[in-house]
């Protein structure tokens, strides 16, 4: 009696599990079916591996559309790249005259000579250890004669000795300077002092004008 209780309690139960499986298995089937249905595609591969393997009948196979032939001018040209523009030649009076800019002017810088491009000292109040000192930290000095304004007793005139050290890297910025402008020295010292003292450092002669002293208004 206990087993057959046991049996017609555990029956039921395994009848109800096997249905619910067969549900499942109904509901994906109808799943997959609608798939199948809903892809064409997928459908013309089936029949077309029947035919090949003749797993799946003699279903006729289907017919594929050719893809439309697309003409290259559909396609959107791109543009041409336009040439760089070119000089336009003007005629002039009978001749060809080419369309160029003008040169640029020239610059003028008027530079300064004591304090700025040199520095002079008389030699007889300059200690020798200064010249010493500048030589060792590579500045560029010499001693110069002038002509002073101060005349002798016996009427000569007076020679002042003076010894002038150079800005640094100045011969290269004048050369450079040189390039795009003209210079113009101006001084207001004496043409005396200052003469001999600008042939030395402007070897080139690339100042223009020097302007001394007389050129000055006193005021």
């Amino acid at each position: 009696m206990a087993e057959l209780a046991a049996a017609e309690v555990y029956e039921p139960r395994t009848i109800q599990v096997w249905r619910t499986l067969l549900n499942w298995l109904a509901f994906f089937f109808q799943i997959f079916a609608q798939i199948l249905r809903g892809t064409p595609s997928f459908n013309q591969v089936l029949s077309c591996v029947g035919l090949r393997h003749g797993s799946l009948g003699s279903s006729s196979p289907p017919e594929f559309k050719p893809l439309p032939v697309v003409e290259l001018s559909d396609f959107a040209e791109e543009p041409e790249e336009e040439p760089p523009p070119t000089a336009v030649p003007i005629e002039s009076a009978g001749d060809t005259v080419i369309d160029e800019a003008p040169p640029l002017k020239k610059l003028m810088v008027v530079l300064d000579l004591d304090e700025t491009l040199v520095c002079a000292y008389e030699t007889s109040s300059l200690p020798a250890m200064l010249r010493s000192q500048a030589t060792e930290a590579g500045l560029k000095w010499f001693e110069l004669e002038c002509i002073s304004s101060d005349m002798e007793s016996e009427g000569k005139p007076k020679i002042n000795y003076v010894t002038v050290f150079e800005r640094p890297g100045l011969k290269d910025f004048l050369n450079q300077l040189s390039e795009f402008a003209d210079l113009v020295l101006f001084t207001a010292g004496l043409e005396g002092y200052a003469r001999p003292l600008v042939d030395r450092i402007d070897v080139e002669n690339r100042f223009s004008h020097r302007l001394y002293r007389p050129s000055t208004t006193s005021t």
